[in-house]
């Protein structure tokens, strides 16, 4: 069982750099068509104070040749086998977009086994209570492209290499289906604190729409906004990573409130 849980946490997830012993840890969830690397800057950011781990999703990069994930709550259940033996200590979640919905699962997850997070940071998505009819997924590779030049997350020199379009674009597909066909699942409210961070400038939610996950859990609850679209939080890394650490940094000594 250890092995196996062993391997499963090198399968999914990636640490650039080392931590202090005992440091509280930052599981990183990326974005539709993202990878761990997205968060190096992050790891390089916070530690050694914070223990970053970055999730890397199958069907790229370095699991390329591995099917990509069918559901949101696939690649949560995916992450979760990895994290099942991992030692006792504080476990805070960031997720962005996609990866914003990976966490909330992950955080369900974690809640019924009795280890909840000390805080889900939710990122660039509105809460699950909003249901919207989403099609990229069915459409043919042009309009996929289209829509991530429009969100702006995706260097726009390797959206015109053939090359490179060719290794990523069924990944990116099957995380945009997993995204639009994905619906929450009855169950009970999360406990733990949400801080919610968006652009105000974002296409894809408003600030409204990102405060109604306030609904998800009886924890603190904070919403924060900042200026940008989608993908605000690489011109604005700087606050956010304040926020997350200052966040963090309270975990041991708060029980786990957000002020």
């Amino acid at each position: 069982m250890h092995d196996r849980s062993s391997a499963e946490h090198q399968l999914w997830l990636r640490s650039f750099h080392q931590p202090t012993p005992g440091a509280p840890r930052l599981l990183c969830l990326p974005h539709a068509g993202g990878s761990a690397s997205f968060y190096f800057p992050v790891s390089k950011a916070l530690s050694p104070a914070v223990d970053v781990l970055a999730v890397q999703y199958p069907g790229r990069q370095d699991r390329r040749q591995e099917s990509p994930a069918g559901s949101i709550q696939e690649l949560a259940e995916g992450v979760f086998r990895a994290l099942v033996d991992r030692e006792d200590t504080p476990l805070a979640l960031f997720g962005h977009s996609m990866g914003a919905m990976v966490g909330f699962e992950l955080a369900r997850l974690l809640e019924a086994a009795g280890r909840p997070p000390a805080v889900l940071f939710v990122s660039g998505r509105r809460g699950p209570s909003i249901q919207r009819t989403e099609t990229v997924h069915k459409g043919d590779d042009e309009r996929l492209i289209a829509e991530v030049t429009k969100l702006d997350g995706t260097d726009a020199a390797l959206l015109q290499d053939e090359e490179v379009l060719r290794m990523i674009l069924p990944a990116l597909r099957a995380d945009y289906r997993a995204v639009e066909t994905y619906q929450r699942t009855p169950g009970p409210r999360l406990s733990c604190p949400f801080v919610v961070m968006t652009g105000d400038a974002d296409p894809r939610v408003t600030p409204d729409e990102a405060r109604t996950w306030a609904e998800e859990t009886d924890g603190a609850f904070e919403l924060q906004v900042y200026p940008g679209a989608h993908f605000y939080l690489v011109a604005q890394q700087q606050a956010v990573l304040a926020r997350i650490e200052a966040t963090i940094r309270r975990l041991g000594s708060t029980s786990g409130a957000v002020a």
